[in-house]
Order: structure tokens, then sequence, then C-alpha cells
């Protein structure tokens, strides 16, 4: 037992990615591609998508909502977790990224199951309310611009039906969070939404060590 975490070797980290999660070929092949692309260090690793499907299953979602699509590794996790059933609409405002994406997700069967919007992220998710959505998804994802986090997680929260989860990656904003004299000027944004969240009464939270900090949250009723 240990109080904190082992500390993530490249050794351990092989061994993690070999034997503890499980990569369909497509989802292989679609990290493998964007390792190559020179904005790589926005991919989620494979053992965060895994956690997002279990935690997808594990509740039953069948609407997901994505705030931050980039090269479609996330949602073509979570769309793969919710069935057949399942829809996921997913928010960027980079057709080139997002190309990617949806080559993969047709190569994977999902392209009917995934309704892409492309534009701003705060007048998408204000266009999903008009559309009388608040309440009707199960799941979702936040990772996107840090500048519009706050907005993204109240619009959520909104979106969101009691009970479901809301997802946010980045919460250490490259390993800069605690130690201040490092900050740019998104890590104040990060920072207060982090300690926003921690005494948010609305929904019960944790961050966890995962990548590059991943805080789950599960809206309350």
């Amino acid at each position: 037992m240990s109080a904190r975490p082992t500390t993530l070797t490249n050794a351990l980290h092989d061994y993690l990615q070999a034997h503890g999660v499980r990569e369909t070929p497509v989802m292989r092949r679609l990290r493998e591609e964007t390792a190559n692309h020179e904005m790589a260090m926005m991919q989620i690793s494979p053992e965060q998508g895994a956690l997002m499907a279990l935690l997808a299953e594990l509740i039953g979602a069948r609407r997901a909502l994505e705030v931050g699509v980039f090269t479609g590794y996330s949602a073509l996790a979570v769309a793969q977790a919710m069935g057949a059933d399942g829809r996921l609409t997913a928010l960027d405002i980079s057709a080139d990224y997002t190309a990617t994406a949806r080559r993969f997700w047709a190569e994977a069967g999902l392209a009917e199951r995934i309704d892409l919007r492309l534009g701003d992220a705060r007048e998408s998710l204000a266009a999903l309310r008009v559309e009388g959505l608040d309440g009707t998804y199960d799941f979702a994802f936040i990772d996107a611009d840090k500048s519009g986090y706050d907005i993204y997680y109240e619009q959520c929260l909104a979106l969101v039906r009691p009970g479901g989860l809301i997802l946010i990656d980045n919460t250490f904003h490259m390993g800069q969070i605690a130690e201040p004299a490092r900050w740019g000027e998104n890590a104040p944004v990060v920072d207060a939404l982090n300690r926003k969240i921690k005494n948010d009464e609305r929904v019960t939270m944790v961050m966890l060590p995962i990548g590059d900090g991943l805080t789950i949250c599960r809206k309350r009723g």
C-alpha cells in the first residue's frame, strides 16, 4: 500500500499500456497517427480513454457530450462504449483536426452515432440549451481551450442529467498547477475552476493523477 501514486516511469507506463487497457485496432492506429501530429500533446492517453469508456458503460450512458475533439480518440472510446443506440455530440472549432477524427470514426463504423458541430464551443453549448437539451446528457467530457473552462463546466452542468458525469481534462495544467511561479495566463483559470469544483455542492467530485490530471464530477439530483 502507498499513500502516494507510484511514479510512472517509462517502463511502468509501457507495462500499463500493454496490460492495463484494451484498444481496438482502429483506436491504436488513431493514437499512433496522432503521436506524429505537431500538437500531439493534446491527445489523451489510452488509459484515460479506457477509464472514460468504463465510466460511460457503468452509468449506462446513451447520450454523451464532448467539448474539444482534436483527432477524435476520446469520442471514439466513449461512442464505442455506449453501444449501437448511443449518440455523442462532439464540439470543436477545427475542421482540420476533426478531419482525422471523422476518418477514424467512419472506419470504426461510428460516423452515424457522432454529431460533430464545428464552431465556438460557447455558442454550440448555448445552442444545445436553446434546443431544449438541458438534463438530457448522461456524460460530458471537457478538453478544450482553458479560457472557457468555467463556462463549459456550467453549461455541461445544465445539459447533464442528475446522476450523470462530467469529466474535465488537464486539471494539472501540464503539471504547473501547484507551482504558481510557473503559471501562464491560463493556469489561474484552471486553478479557479479546481477550487470552485472542490466546494461545489452541486456535484460529488474527485481529481485523479491520470494523464495531465482528470477531474470526475457526478451531478447530484
